[in-house]
């Protein structure tokens, strides 16, 4: 286990962090692209600035990109297309307020010294509204690409973690890992994040156990084929971090808004409803200690623009994104 078990009560200056997260209270974030593409891997990323600036505008709190370097047809799906941390500066340029996170950062197949020089880097450009997402990939054919054994990811992640954490929070660290380099003290990484440190944001289990998840992270977001069981782990979440504070707990899932608002929610690998439904559907797992959910519209026919501007409208007010103290962000 490493030696980073601090809670988030540290990251409450954190523009993108208290923004997103609030004991008590839940918000809505979107993975990008912002487009369904139902029937094919790709997204056309057709009037992406127009999509990521309505979700802003209508206080969404938080985009996400994902780290899908290859197309893989067996799993069917290459995300945003483009380079998930060059995207993101892209965005922060483009955007006000949106927390932008990474979901997921796929830790074992990155350098950690290199991700936490970018994520640094980004937080800095972002004005503090970056969310640093990691996950172990669950993507095996990626894995011998890089030269790297897919049963060693769980290691892996625990590694980098420990590396990323410690290079952004110490000066002149002394450190030695594994599989990763050895630092002697003579080195500083710069620059370090706009906040006291980097929130941390485990995506997925990523092979770890649900204490070491619990310890380690700052906030857990999972993911699962019914939305309506995403609300059963809230117990177990709550005992491993009974000692630890508050660390918030949200899911992912594919998203389509039906056009009818009455209509009711239909479960299962996608969820689909009526903004109606899944306004109450919502508050009850609100209820239940669910933070954040992030929505996924690949499956939608529905234009996105469409699903947003009604989201904005009807949805938002009842799960409003927290309002931390502004800052400027750097131009």
């Amino acid at each position: 286990m490493t030696g980073h078990s601090s809670t988030p009560a540290q990251l409450t200056g954190h523009r993108a962090f208290s923004r997103t997260f609030s004991q008590g209270r839940l918000t809505l974030g979107f993975v990008a692209p912002l487009e369904g593409y139902p029937h094919g891997p790709a997204p056309t990323l057709a009037n992406h600035a127009a999509m990521v600036r309505l979700v802003d505008d209508v206080g969404i709190s938080a985009l996400w990109l994902r780290d899908v370097p290859f197309y893989d047809p067996q799993s069917g799906d290459v995300a945003q297309i483009l380079d998930h941390m060059v995207y993101a500066g892209w965005l922060a340029a483009v955007t006000r307020n949106i927390a932008i996170g990474t979901a997921r950062i796929v830790a074992p197949l990155r350098d950690p010294l290199i991700v936490a020089k970018q994520t640094a880097s980004a937080d800095q450009l972002f004005g503090g509204r970056f969310l640093l997402g990691l996950a172990s990939g669950d993507r095996s054919a990626e894995y011998p690409a890089f030269g790297i054994g897919f049963h060693t990811r769980a290691e892996r992640y625990r590694e980098a973690l420990d590396i990323i954490r410690t290079v952004t929070e110490q000066p002149f660290p002394l450190h030695e890992s594994r599989r990763y380099g050895r630092l002697d003290g003579s080195l500083d990484l710069v620059p370090k994040p706009a906040a006291s440190r980097l929130p941390t944001i485990a995506i997925g289990r990523a092979g770890q156990e649900l204490p070491w998840l619990g310890a380690n992270m700052d906030a857990w977001i999972w993911h699962g084929s019914d939305a309506r069981r995403m609300t059963d782990i809230i117990p177990q979440w709550r005992d491993v971090t009974a000692t630890h504070g508050f660390k918030p707990y949200g899911y992912g899932t594919w998203f389509d808004l039906d056009r009818d608002p009455d209509a009711p929610i239909q479960h299962g690998r996608v969820l689909r409803g009526g903004r109606h439904a899944l306004i109450e559907f919502w508050q009850s797992q609100q209820l239940a200690g669910i933070s954040h959910i992030v929505l996924n519209l690949k499956p939608t026919l529905r234009p996105a623009e469409d699903i947003l501007d009604e989201i904005g409208s009807h949805v938002i007010p009842h799960f409003p994104s927290h309002r931390p103290e502004e800052v400027e962000v750097v131009q």
